[in-house]
This record gives C-alpha cells, structure tokens and sequence, in this order.
C-alpha cells in the first residue's frame, strides 16, 4: 500500500499548497510497474492530476524482465528529453529515491484520454483521431529517434543479433520444446540485417496500450522502461506485430491506421528513409519476442514471485505469436 502522508509531502515539494491527497487507486494494467492516480487538492483552485510510476511494492524486482528495464529514474529523464523534442509525454514532477517512503518511482501529470485499444479502436468519437494516428506515430517515431544520443543516459546497446540472441537464450532456457519458434529463430539468423545504421534512442515498446489517445490523437506516449539503443527501424515493425491489432487486422499498424502513412510521416518529419524489408524483419523478430514474453509470464508465475491473473492472461498468449510467426514467413500479415 501507499503511505498517504509520506506521498502527501513528496507533492508539497512541487504543489506546496496541497492539503491533501484524495482519490487514489491503483490503475489496472501493465504487469511489470505499479501506476496509480490521485488528485492533490490545494488550498484554493481545482485539484492537480498526479499519477504515481513506481517498482512493484516500491522495490527493485527480480523478473527475468529486469535485465533490460532502464531505470525509474533515467525512465523519467527521458521523458523530460522527449518533451524537449516534441514528443507528447506526461510532465515529471519529482522523483522518487529508492530508499524513501514510497519507494523507486516518480510522479508525473496526469494526461486525460484513452489507453484501452478496444475502446478507442472502435468507439465513434476516435474515428477522427484515427484517421491520422499513423501518420502522427510516424512523426513522433522520428522527434524521439533524432534526440542526440549525448544527451541519454547509459543505455543498452541492442542491434538485432544482439536482440535475437537474447530472446533465443531466454526462450531455450524455459525447457520447452517449441518448433515454431525455433523455425523462427533460424528464419531471423538468416535474415539479420547489417549493422549500417547508426544506433538511436528506440523506446522499445511503442505500440497501442502504450499510447495515451484521445479525440485529436496521440496525447501522451507511455511506458519508457524498454528503451535503449538500436535499429530505429524496430520500433516502426514493433507497431505493426499483429498483437497490437487487437483484432483490427486491415489495420496492420495498431489497428488503426496503413504502413504507407506510417512511413511517410515518419519521413515527413526528419526520419530516415524507411526499407520496408527492414521493418518487416523487425516485426518478425518483435513476435518471437512477445511469445516470449508470454512464456516468460507463465515463468514468473509458477515461481511464486507474482501469482495474479494479469501473468496467466498474458502467457496463454504465446500461442498465438506462434501462428502470427508461421503466417508472416509464409509472406502473409
């Protein structure tokens, strides 16, 4: 749980009106990181939207995930370097030492708008905002892969064999004998691209779930703890892997919107000339890492270090990266 009063004087910090924290929950979602909501009501005026990013239980973790999550607090410096760049993030309020009362974190403002890709996939008053969604995705794809690579913190150098081979050894360690996604594995190794591109900040995640969206587009671009150095191309395949489509599949790029409007908006926008062929690899190999992922889950699970439901429901999804993965070597999407 929360100590409501230690959490009250962390935002006096930066509000020191505030008289008191009301409303808070913790939000549903995301497996790895805790997120909860909560007003702090000043002395005078409306209440202030604040939204609490913070490890499990406020603690360093142990998942087999750890190994790639950056930081809390480089996650939230690199939310100030994407503002600075035109992407729209959350504004950081303060961060969170880890041996405080509240734990490895930091606060951030809260963005009004819609994370649940079914909602806004399909409810009417999106229709507009969807219509350019790629195109904006595009767009901020590039603002935050120009970002000068002096100004990050220390971050993992993964091109794609580096990344392959990262999945391969988590995978084979698991001890499941899996022949599609071995036959995946050797269809990746055959195909890697060469490494003539110079690495960027790739924020490693960037896809529907991970997009604040509301009637006008992208409000805010979530879920930093993935980033690190790469192929820009990876994150433009890692939003069009089928996953993300949540069953919109006409729409190849999170449902919502064309690869073609995808790209030039990326271009548009100062990006790199984009090589489909590139893309494309990165979306393979981004499906043989979400069916990973998810057995990764069942893992956590069966260890005792998190039983809840939100591991199981997401592990029952490796089997379907796996026909998602004999389809895409087929040539088919």
């Amino acid at each position: 749980m929360i100590d409501i009063e230690a959490l009250a004087g962390i935002v006096r910090g930066f509000a020191p009106s505030c008289r008191g924290i009301e409303n808070l929950r913790r939000l549903t979602g995301g497996a790895s990181q805790e997120t909860w909501s909560f007003d702090a009501v000043p002395g005078g005026g409306p209440p202030l939207g604040v939204i609490l990013r913070r490890m499990p239980g406020g603690a360093e973790g142990s998942s087999v995930t750890e190994s790639r999550k950056i930081s809390l607090t480089d996650e939230a410096g690199l939310l100030g370097l994407a503002a600075g760049a035109g992407v729209p993030v959350p504004a950081v309020l303060a961060v969170l030492p880890p041996a405080g009362p509240i734990g490895a974190g930091y606060l951030m403002t809260r963005i009004e708008g819609e994370t649940i890709p079914r909602r806004f996939l399909r409810e009417p008053r999106y229709a507009a905002a969807r219509a350019g969604l790629a195109r904006q995705c595009g767009e901020i794809l590039a603002r935050l892969h120009a970002i000068p690579r002096a100004e990050l913190p220390p971050l993992r150098l993964a091109p794609a064999a580096v990344e392959l081979e990262l999945y391969v050894e988590r995978h084979r360690s698991y001890g499941w004998p899996k022949p599609v996604l071995e036959l995946a594995i050797r269809w990746l190794r055959e195909r890697a691209p060469a490494g003539d591109i110079a690495p960027v900040l790739v924020h490693g995640d960037f896809r529907s779930g991970n997009l604040m969206i509301d009637e006008r587009g992208v409000a805010a671009v979530l879920d930093w703890e993935l980033a690190h150095l790469g192929d820009p191309m990876e994150d433009l395949g890692w939003i069009c892997v089928n996953s993300w489509r949540f069953g919109e599949d006409s729409h190849p790029v999170g449902g919502f919107g064309s690869r073609e409007d995808l790209f030039a908006g990326y271009e548009a926008a100062g990006g790199m000339p984009v090589d489909p062929e590139r893309v494309r690899y990165w979306q393979v190999l981004g499906t043989l890492k979400w069916g990973v992922m998810c057995a990764s889950m069942l893992e956590v699970f069966r260890s005792g270090e998190d039983r809840s439901v939100e591991r199981v429901a997401i592990a029952r999804r490796a089997s379907e990266a796996a026909i998602d993965l004999l389809r895409l070597m087929a040539g088919r999407d």
